[in-house]
């Protein structure tokens, strides 16, 4: 792609404010509890958002198992044995070091602040006395049963692979995998963050989704490198700008206990370079120490290789509220049509909460029930949006400032030869299609989709 065609996709790029208006306006996302003043960190996903995160799951799920013909599926229960999280590791090392100021009661993650302020225990808002670090685990504790004691001390899981790992055997007795093979996972995790920032990209609840590839150990060079590169390549199919995505390799002192080696896809928010997702060759820790921990044979016979070996896992770890975030980011941009600005969501057309909107030109002489009388074949298809409101110009604005990528308007030549015209988002082009030809057109056009600078 050319320079400039690539300058002007950027300078068209619009403020994380006008982001977050945008979906609290149209309906994408709303604060938790607002009728009581919020609650920070907590976010509502409305019709349009949840449309929009249940289309990203399930390209996502299509990608990852129904493409794939050695990856099966699993829901793991949230609440999970104490047990397991003292043989993940999380209870002795998920912790942040944490400082206090004695002064406006802030707190902040010691590593996170100055090395100067810190020498002088100088609080970076007020300038009071901090406290000496104390660490600080960041699991949500709860408890089982009637009485709140030690024993009865659960945690709402922090992640979503442990519940694979758990259940790897039971997988292989039930489902005549063989290594290697994945299994694949998407659901809520909680983690008590001290610092939640920037919309919903970092907040206290969230969803994964998650792959864990189990492979024999001499292989785990060969399949981390082809997840690396096939994970990259399902954000371009998203219809993401490649030049808004990255590879960041971690180094030794970034590494989590379980990686012999990590990278994350990183995105070019509007705020700068934040993970998207995680590849991590994970080795055989997991599935070991939750061997040790339970008693259990977790290890595998390979009759093929003729040996028993504990697999060796390559995962990958990706937030699905935090692609949300991602492909409304990237999607949102501004431009201007006859003089007037014009804000637009270029989602891919797969991912779009509504596909086609539904316009009669004029209420009146039939046309609005010709409309309706299109519009419901298309619905068995595509999500559909019905709006006979106000001028055709504004109708056409408000879908495109939520994405839709087909506009249909239904006209008084429609009343002469049966033909509608049939509007493209990005491109603005209009043509006219057969009735009987539309919902065709309509898929060609979804088919067909590139967006620009991609």
């Amino acid at each position: 792609m050319e320079g400039s065609v690539m300058e002007e996709i950027d300078n068209n790029r619009v403020s994380m404010e006008a982001l977050v208006s945008l979906c609290k306006r149209r309906g994408f996302v709303y604060q938790s509890s607002e009728v009581y003043g919020g609650l920070a960190s907590a976010w509502d996903y409305g019709p349009l958002g949840v449309e929009l995160k249940n289309r990203i799951q399930r390209a996502w799920w299509r990608a990852m198992t129904q493409l794939h013909d050695n990856i099966v599926g699993l829901d793991a229960a949230i609440l999970m044995h104490p047990r397991v999280w003292e043989a993940s590791g999380h209870v002795e090392n998920f912790t942040d070091p944490l400082v206090d100021c004695r002064k406006c009661k802030s707190r902040f993650r010691s590593d996170q602040i100055p090395e100067e302020l810190m020498a002088a225990h100088r609080c970076p808002e007020c300038g009071g006395e901090l406290t000496d670090p104390r660490q600080f685990n960041l699991m949500f504790k709860t408890h089982i049963g009637p009485v709140e004691s030690d024993a009865s001390t659960v945690f709402l899981r922090p992640e979503t692979a442990q519940g694979i790992y758990v259940n790897f055997k039971n997988v292989v007795q039930t489902s005549r995998v063989k290594v290697p093979f994945g299994i694949a996972q998407v659901g809520k995790a909680f983690r008590n963050e001290i610092t939640t920032k920037n919309f919903i990209f970092r907040t206290c609840e969230f969803e994964q989704m998650e792959m864990q590839f189990f492979i024999h150990p001499s292989e785990d060079e060969k399949w981390f490198e082809y997840w690396k590169a096939e994970r990259f390549e399902f954000y371009k199919r998203l219809g993401i700008l490649p030049s808004r995505l990255r590879f960041h390799q971690h180094g030794p002192d970034e590494l989590a206990h379980y990686a012999k080696v990590a990278f994350d896809i990183q995105y070019e928010f509007p705020f700068g370079w934040k993970e998207l997702e995680g590849i991590h060759n994970r080795t055989d820790y997991d599935l070991r120490r939750h061997m040790e921990f339970s008693g259990k044979d977790l290890s595998y016979l390979d009759d093929v290789r003729g040996e028993r070996f504990t697999p060796y896992v390559i995962e990958t770890s990706a937030g699905l509220t935090r692609t949300v975030l991602t492909v409304l980011a990237d999607a949102f941009e501004e431009d201007e049509v006859e003089g007037e600005k014009r804000a637009v969501l270029r989602l891919h057309p797969e991912l779009a909460p509504i596909t086609v909107g539904i316009f009669p030109l004029v209420k009146k002489d039939g046309l609005a029930e010709l409309a309706r009388e299109i519009e419901r074949p298309l619905r068995e298809e595509f999500t559909t949006f019905y709006d006979q409101g106000g001028a055709i110009g504004r109708r056409y604005r408000r879908q495109d400032e939520v994405g839709t990528p087909f506009g249909v308007t239904i006209d008084y030549q429609t009343k002469e030869d049966r033909t509608v015209t049939l509007r493209f988002r990005d491109s603005m082009e209009q043509i006219r299609v057969k009735i009987d030809e539309l919902a065709d057109r309509i898929r060609q056009g979804v088919r067909e989709y590139r967006r620009m600078g991609t």
